[in-house]
C-alpha cells in the first residue's frame, strides 16, 4: 500500500492500494477542484456507492486487503467476511440468512467484528440462522436450538431450546454443560520450555522492550506452578527448530524458534501470516530437509553443508533430530465408498484374518482375501462390494441407492454365512465403534485403535462408514488416530525408539463441539507425551491455553501483520497484552482462580 493516487492515474495503480487507502482517495475526489463539472456529473452516483462498499469491507476488519489480491491467497476468515460484507451492502430486508459456522478461521478479536456485522444484518429486519460451535456466538444468539444429545445415530433429537439460561439448565445438553462450566486449564501439566529467553525470540523490534517493561503478573496470573516443576516436563526437548528470514507473502523477514517435543500454538488475527509461516515455510522446508536425510548420500550432503533450496526464508536449522514430518489436515481420507475408517487405520486386515481363522471359514477353504469387499469372490457381485449402486441420471446429478442384493452388507451370502462370536463380516462393518470396542476387547491389535477412535469422540461412527460421508473434522481425527496407533506407550519396547515426528495441524478444531475440542486436546497431549512435536495453527482459545509455547503473529492482518509480536508461554502472552493475549486472559484467570480455590 502507498499514498492515494492523484486523478488521472491508471486503474492498476488504484488496484494495488488497500481498501482503506482507496476509500481515502475516493473521499478526496469530492474536494473542490479535484474534478471537472462533467466528471462530477459522471461520478455523482458512483462515488457514494463505491465508498459505502469499501466501508463495509472496513467494517468487517478487511481494510488492509489490496483490491488486486487474488481470491486463492485469501484465508478462510477473509473470504467469509468478504461474502458477509457483500450482504451488508445489499440493504435487503426480510431475508433469512443461513450461515454454517461463520467463525471458522476467525481470531477472537475478529469474532467480535463478525458478531457486530451479524447484528447489523438482523437490525435491518433480516433473520439469521447460524450453525455454530463458538461460545461467543452462542451467547450472542437471541434463541438457541441444541441438537443431540450425542452424534450419529445417538443424535438428531432436540435436547433444549431457548435462551442461554435455558440451555444451561438442560441436564441432557452437552452444550449447556460447557456453557455452565468452562474447561479448566491446564488439562495436562504444562511442560517447561527450557533455555528460552522470550525477549530474544520475537522478530518485532518492540517485543523485547515490551516484555522488559511489562508489569509483573497479578496474583491470579502468577507463574504457572507446573511450569517450574521439572517432573511435569517430560520428555525434555531435543532443542529448537529455527527459521531465519521468512519473507513469503506478507512475512517481514521473520525469525521464528519452535521448541521440539512440545505443544506449540501459532496464533494471530486473521491474515497475519500464521499458515504462511507454519505450512508454506516451516513445513515445506523441514519436509525437504528430512527427506534429504533419509538417504546416506543425503545425510553426507547435509553434513557437508549442502541442503535443499530454502523456500520463502534464508535458512532453517535444528531439524536434524526430526525423523518424520506430517501435516494432519482435513482433506478426505478417501474419495470412494471403498475407503472407510477400518481400512484407513489398518485394523481391517486383522479382522479379515480373524474371520479366515474360524472353523467355518477353514472348512469352506476361505482365506483372508475372501473377506475383502474391494476384490475377490467374497464381495457382492451386484455392487462390487460398495454396498450402494450409482444410477446415472443423464443431465441430473447421479443418485446413490442401497444395493438391492446385499442391502448394504457389501458381501455375498456365502461369505456372510461365516460368523465370529455370532457376527458376520457384514455385521462388523455396520457396527459402531463404541460397540466394537467391547466386541473385540480380547484382540488388542483391533481394540487399541478402536479405543483411540472412541477417545477422540468418534465412537458413533460405523467401522465401514464410507469415507466420502465423513466431515473434515472427522477425517482429521481419524488421521490422528492412525498416528496415535503408531505411538508406543513403551517407547523402548523391542529395543526400538519411536521416530520423532513433527506434526503440523491447521485449525484442527474446525467443526468441533466444545466436548470434542476437549477430547482433541487430550489426543495432542498424547502425541507430545509419545516423544513427538506438535505445531498447531489455531484460533480456539481452549487449545491455545493448553499450549506449552505460543508464537503470536500480527499485530494486524495483511501488510500490517507478518511479524512475530510475541513468542512466549500463555501467561507471558497475557502479560504482553497482544490481541491473542487479551482474549486468552479471562481463561487463564479462571485457571488461577480454580487453583486458588482448590488450595
Amino acid at each position: 500500500a502507498g499514498p492515494p493516487p492523484e486523478p488521472g492515474v491508471a486503474i492498476t495503480d488504484i488496484a494495488r492500494l488497500s481498501v482503506t487507502d482507496v476509500r481515502r482517495w475516493i473521499e478526496g475526489l469530492a474536494a473542490p477542484g479535484r474534478m471537472t463539472q462533467r466528471e462530477r456529473d459522471i461520478a455523482r452516483d458512483l462515488i457514494p456507492e463505491i465508498k459505502s462498499r469499501l466501508e463495509f469491507l472496513e467494517e468487517v476488519g478487511l481494510g488492509y486487503l489490496t483490491l488486486d489480491r487474488g481470491a486463492p491467497t485469501l484465508s478462510g476468515g477473509e473470504a467469509q467476511r468478504i461474502r458477509l460484507a457483500a450482504q451488508l451492502g445489499s440493504n435487503l430486508q426480510g431475508v433469512c440468512y443461513v450461515l454454517d459456522e461463520p467463525t471458522i478461521g476467525l481470531h477472537a478479536r475478529d469474532n467480535r467484528i463478525l458478531l457486530n456485522a451479524l447484528h447489523k444484518l438482523g437490525d435491518k429486519g433480516n433473520t439469521l440462522v447460524v450453525v455454530e460451535h463458538d461460545e461467543d456466538t452462542i451467547r450472542a444468539a437471541s434463541h438457541i436450538i441444541d441438537i443431540g444429545p450425542s452424534a450419529g445415530k445417538r443424535g438428531g433429537r432436540l435436547v433444549a431450546e431457548g435462551s442461554v439460561a435455558d440451555i444451561e439448565a438442560a441436564a441432557a445438553s452437552q452444550t449447556g454443560r460447557y456453557l455452565r462450566h468452562a474447561m479448566q486449564h491446564p488439562l495436562h501439566p504444562r511442560r517447561a520450555v527450557n533455555g528460552s529467553d522470550p525477549a530474544e525470540l520475537g522478530s518485532d523490534p518492540n517485543f523485547a522492550e515490551t516484555l522488559r517493561k511489562a508489569k509483573p503478573r497479578s496474583s491470579k496470573l502468577r507463574s504457572d506452578p507446573t511450569s517450574a516443576d521439572p517432573t511435569s516436563a517430560a520428555p525434555e526437548p531435543h532443542g529448537w527448530l529455527r527459521v531465519q528470514g521468512a519473507n513469503l507473502h506478507n512475512l517481514q523477514n521473520v525469525d521464528a524458534a519452535i521448541p521440539l517435543q512440545r505443544l506449540v500454538a501459532v496464533t494471530g488475527v486473521s491474515g497475519s501470516g500464521k499458515s504462511t509461516l507454519a505450512r508454506d515455510v516451516l513445513l515445506t522446508n523441514v519436509q525437504a530437509a528430512v527427506a534429504q536425510r533419509a538417504t546416506r548420500a543425503g545425510r553426507e550432503a547435509n553434513d557437508a553443508g549442502r541442503h535443499p533450496a530454502w523456500i520463502g526464508c534464508s535458512g532453517v536449522s535444528g531439524y536434524e533430530s526430526v525423523d518424520r514430518v506430517l501435516e494432519v489436515d482435513q482433506t478426505p481420507i478417501g474419495k470412494t465408498p471403498r475407503s472407510c475408517p477400518a481400512t484407513y487405520i489398518g485394523f481391517w486386515d486383522t479382522i479379515r484374518k480373524l474371520f479366515a481363522g474360524t472353523l467355518e471359514a477353514r472348512a469352506r477353504g476361505y482365506a483372508a482375501n475372501r473377506f475383502s469387499f474391494n476384490t475377490g469372490e467374497g464381495r457382492c457381485a451386484n455392487c462390487e462390494g460398495q454396498g450402494i449402486r450409482t444410477i446415472a441420471m443423464s443431465f441430473l446429478p447421479d443418485v446413490k441407492v442401497l444395493c438391492e442384493t446385499c442391502h448394504g452388507a457389501r458381501f455375498n451370502p456365502e461369505t456372510l454365512a461365516v460368523t465370529w462370536r455370532g457376527k458376520s463380516i457384514g455385521d462388523v462393518l455396520q457396527m459402531e465403534v463404541d460397540e466394537a470396542v467391547d466386541f473385540f476387547a480380547a484382540m488388542p491389535a483391533i481394540s487399541h485403535p478402536l479405543q483411540l477412535l472412541k477417545d477422540v469422540g468418534l465412537g458413533y461412527l460405523t467401522l465401514g462408514q464410507p469415507s466420502p460421508t465423513l466431515s473434515g473434522g472427522e477425517a482429521q481425527r481419524i488421521k490422528l488416530v492412525t498416528e496415535l496407533s503408531k505411538v508406543r506407550d513403551d517407547i523402548t519396547r523391542r529395543g526400538q525408539k519411536a521416530p520423532h515426528t513433527l506434526y503440523v495441524l491447521d485449525e484442527p478444531t474446525v467443526g468441533l463441539h466444545m466436548a470434542d475440542v476437549e477430547k482433541l486436546i487430550h489426543v495432542l497431549h498424547r502425541l507430545v507425551n509419545g516423544g513427538h512435536s506438535v505445531l498447531v495453527i489455531e484460533h480456539d482459545l481452549d487449545v491455545i491455553a493448553e499450549a506449552d509455547w505460543i508464537i503470536d503473529l500480527g499485530p494486524e492482518g495483511g501488510d500490517a501483520g507478518g511479524r512475530i509480536v510475541a513468542a512466549a508461554s500463555p501467561h507471558d502472552l497475557v502479560r504482553l497484552g497482544t490481541h491473542t493475549g487479551f482474549a486468552l486472559g479471562p481463561m487463564l484467570v479462571a485457571e488461577r482462580g480454580s487453583q486458588v480455590r482448590a488450595a
